[in-house]
């Protein structure tokens, strides 16, 4: 069943304008804080945003591949205090991706937006701009914004022979693979 999940899963950047019900935040929510965390420090935290007025000014926190954001009825921002853990990122890496299954297994489409590392046209910190808008004390960082709602587009599933097989290797790395597909 887990990798039907995976199969079926794709980046949805086009929604329905219609509300999540709050039984399937709730979800959600109960799945993000049971993500695993190195060394059960849980350095994230996690706003979730409804209101339209700051999906809108969200989309714009990088000039490119945050647009579709004004327009998802739910957008969770994955956060976190670096000082808290040196495997901040990875630990809202694994977040997100948590995110994004319970988000498949709801009937929910998703779609990553990264900040970390990018920037805002005014040349600040596309993580810091995010930040100041959702209210988040200094130091805390924005890693991503995920975009959530009833898919308004279908994609289909990526075939298993498009897979990276290659990308595989047994007890060493070897740059003459052969494929395993």
């Amino acid at each position: 069943m887990f990798l039907q999940l995976l199969q079926k899963r794709r980046s949805i950047r086009k929604f329905e304008q219609r509300k999540i019900e709050k039984e399937k935040i709730d979800y959600l929510l109960e799945c993000l804080l049971r993500s695993p965390s190195s060394r059960s420090l849980n350095p994230w935290e996690f706003v979730i945003v409804e209101d339209p007025e700051i999906l809108e000014t969200l989309s714009q926190a990088k000039p490119h591949g945050a647009s579709f954001l004004k327009n998802a009825p739910l957008a969770i921002a994955i956060c976190a205090n670096p000082d808290v853990c040196d495997v901040w990122v990875e630990d809202c890496s694994i977040a997100s991706i948590i995110t994004h299954l319970a988000a498949e297994d709801l009937g929910l489409g998703s779609c990553w937006v990264q900040l970390r590392l990018r920037q805002h046209k005014s040349g600040e910190p596309a993580s810091k701009h995010a930040g100041r808008l959702l209210g988040l004390p200094e130091g805390m960082e924005v890693e991503a914004v995920i975009a959530i709602g009833y898919p308004a587009e279908e994609k289909a599933r990526h075939s298993r022979e498009s897979l990276l097989w290659e990308r595989i290797h047994h007890n060493r790395y070897s740059k003459s693979n052969e494929s395993s597909g």
